[in-house]
């Protein structure tokens, strides 16, 4: 089953990549900037989550995708790497998979020349975890 946060990544990952979600029949498509802002997601990008996953919106869709967001949030998917991009995509439980993967009508990707999406990251807790790994290091020797 993919978790709230593994939809959530999947979305800003490809917010990253400029994918919108379209929103009541196509008549919206929202693509929150920035996605990522310091160790969080942006307020942006928050307040399109709560737009896409209020009851009374309808289906959501990721653009070049038909899952929406609410199946995604449902035990029957998961979220899984691409075998062709490596960006996380929808994966059914049981049955077929998704035809194709969002990253299939963008011609410039994957581009290995450019970093890729990623999620949030604390620095400093990536640091502290560095620092702790270079001091047992330094004991142990």
């Amino acid at each position: 089953m993919a978790s709230t946060q593994d939809v959530r990544r999947y979305l800003a990952y490809w917010f990253q990549l400029g994918k919108h979600v379209v929103i009541r029949d196509g008549q919206k498509r929202l693509l929150p900037q920035p996605v990522i802002e310091g160790d969080r997601y942006s307020q942006a990008f928050e307040e399109c989550w709560q737009r896409i996953t209020a009851p009374n919106v309808g289906d959501c869709y990721l653009e070049a995708t038909e899952e929406s967001v609410a199946d995604l949030l449902t035990p029957e998917w998961d979220v899984s790497p691409c075998t062709r991009c490596a960006m996380p995509v929808p994966m059914r439980n049981v049955g077929m998979p998704p035809a194709c993967c969002p990253c299939n009508d963008l011609l410039s990707w994957p581009n290995l020349d450019v970093p890729p999406p990623r999620s949030p990251v604390n620095s400093q807790v990536k640091l502290k975890d560095i620092q702790q790994r270079l001091m047992s290091m330094r004991d142990r020797g």
